[in-house]
C-alpha cells in the first residue's frame, strides 16, 4: 500500500427532501450567488422553484445562468465568468448532473484569474483560488459532487483538471430527483459510476485488500440495484444506492493507497469530442477493448475481478479462461442494461480512430496499469470495432 492523504471537505447532506436546505446552505458560502444549471429539467420537475424559494427564504441574492450541455462547453464557461465578475457573485449552487457540477466548478477557479481558464485544462498553470460551490445532485454518474475534476470542452477537444481546490463544499442528494431519469440516462449513469471504481481497482500497487474489496463491493452493489432502477424508476432504495456509489466511486476514498490507470478516460475523452456521444456510453465501449488489450500485464488481478464481482468459478488449470469470463460477464451486463458496447452501436465510424489515438496521449503516455501508447490506443480503438 502506499502512502496517502485523504480528505472529504465535501459535506454530503443525503436523503427525501434535502434539497429543501439549499437555501441555508448556500447561504455559507455566500449572499451573492450563481445558480447554475442544464437544459431546464429541473423547471420542468419542480426543482427550480423549490431552490429559488429556498433561496429567497435565507436571502441569496442571484444570477441566473443555464443551458449547460452534456460534455460541458468553454463558451458558457467565459459567459459565467463574466456575469460572477459583472455581478460581483461571492459563490456558486450548481443544480444539475456532472456536465453542470464541472462547468461550475471551472467558472468558480476562472473568476479570480486573470488569464483565460482554458490555461488551466491545457496544463499552462494551477489553480490559487475558486469561488465555493454548493451542489444540488439530479443525476448519479460523474461523481463531481465531491471530485478534484472537471472536464470541459472546447471546440473538438475535451480537456480535464485535477484539484482538491476545486471539490464542492456541500452536495445535496436526494434519490427521489432520480426518479424522472430516463433509462439511457440511468443505465450511462451506471457505467461511468463502475468506470470509475475499475479504473481505480486496476491497479499494479500490492497489498491493498480493503480497498480492493471497498471497489468489489461498490462494482456489486450497482450490478445489483442498476437493473431494478430500470425496471422500477421510483424505487427509493435502489436509488439511493446509486447515488450514494456514484460518490463513492469518485471522492478518491476508493484510491487510498493505491495507483489507478485512467488510460480509458483518456481514450474516451476524444470520443466524446468529436463525436459528443454520452461519456458513459463511450466508457462502455472503451473498457472491455481496454481490458482484452491489457488483461496479460496481470492476470491474477483480472482473476480476481472475475471471481469476486461476478461470480465466475475459477479455473486454476487456465487462469486466462477465468478472466476473460469476467470480461465478458461485465460485457454483458452492459449490453443488458441498454449500454452500447462497440463503436458501431455507439454511432462513430472508423476513419479517425488514428487521430483519436493521437489526441488521447497527446500529453504523452496514458494509463499506469499500462503505459498506453499512440499505438496501443490504436489497437484498443480497433478492438472495440
Amino acid at each position: 500500500m502506499e502512502n496517502f492523504r485523504f480528505s472529504m471537505p465535501t459535506t454530503v447532506i443525503f436523503g427525501k427532501g434535502t434539497e429543501k436546505d439549499v437555501g441555508k446552505e448556500t447561504r455559507k458560502l455566500g449572499s451573492r450567488a450563481l445558480l447554475h444549471y442544464g437544459s431546464g429539467s429541473i423547471k420542468k420537475s419542480g426543482l427550480y422553484e423549490s431552490v429559488v424559494a429556498a433561496l429567497k427564504r435565507e436571502g441569496v441574492e442571484f444570477v441566473e445562468l443555464g443551458g449547460v450541455q452534456p460534455n460541458p462547453r468553454l463558451e458558457l464557461v467565459h459567459e459565467g465568468v463574466r456575469l460572477c465578475r459583472e455581478h460581483k457573485l461571492d459563490c456558486i449552487l450548481a443544480v444539475g448532473g456532472g456536465s453542470v457540477i464541472d462547468s461550475a466548478k471551472a467558472i468558480g477557479v476562472g473568476v479570480p484569474y486573470s488569464g483565460d481558464v482554458w490555461d488551466f485544462y491545457e496544463r499552462k498553470g494551477e489553480p490559487s483560488e475558486t469561488l465555493p460551490l454548493g451542489v444540488v445532485l439530479t443525476i448519479p454518474a460523474a461523481g463531481s459532487e465531491a471530485s478534484m475534476s472537471s472536464v470541459v470542452s472546447r471546440g473538438d477537444r475535451k480537456l480535464a483538471i485535477n484539484f482538491d481546490l476545486i471539490r464542492p463544499v456541500f452536495a445535496i442528494m436526494n434519490p427521489e430527483l432520480t426518479y424522472s431519469l430516463p433509462p439511457y440516462q440511468t443505465a450511462a449513469g451506471a457505467a461511468d459510476i463502475m468506470s470509475h471504481i475499475l479504473e481505480r481497482y486496476f491497479t499494479n500497487v500490492d497489498h491493498v485488500d480493503l480497498t480492493d474489496r471497498l471497489c468489489e463491493a461498490t462494482l456489486k452493489t450497482m450490478i445489483h440495484n442498476t437493473p431494478i432502477a430500470l425496471a422500477e424508476p421510483n424505487d427509493y432504495h435502489a436509488r439511493a444506492e446509486i447515488m450514494w456509489a456514484s460518490t463513492l466511486a469518485h471522492n478518491d476514498l476508493l484510491s487510498t493507497g493505491r495507483v489507478g490507470d485512467w488510460a480509458t478516460h483518456m481514450i474516451e475523452h476524444e470520443l466524446s469530442a468529436l463525436y459528443d456521444v454520452t461519456h458513459g456510453a463511450g466508457l462502455s465501449v472503451v473498457f472491455p477493448a481496454w481490458m482484452h488489450h491489457t488483461y496479460r500485464h496481470d492476470i491474477d488481478r483480472f482473476v480476481q475481478f472475475a471471481v469476486r464481482v461476478w461470480g465466475v468459478e475459477q479455473d486454476f488449470e487456465a487462469p486466462e479462461r477465468t478472466a476473460l469470463e469476467g470480461i465478458d460477464r461485465l460485457t454483458q451486463f452492459w449490453k443488458s442494461i441498454g449500454m452500447p458496447v462497440t463503436l458501431p452501436e455507439l454511432g462513430v465510424p472508423q476513419d479517425r480512430l488514428e487521430e483519436m489515438a493521437k489526441r488521447a496521449v497527446a500529453f504523452g503516455p496514458v494509463g499506469s496499469f499500462v503505459s498506453i501508447r499512440e499505438p496501443d490506443a490504436l489497437a484498443i480503438l480497433r478492438l472495440a470495432v
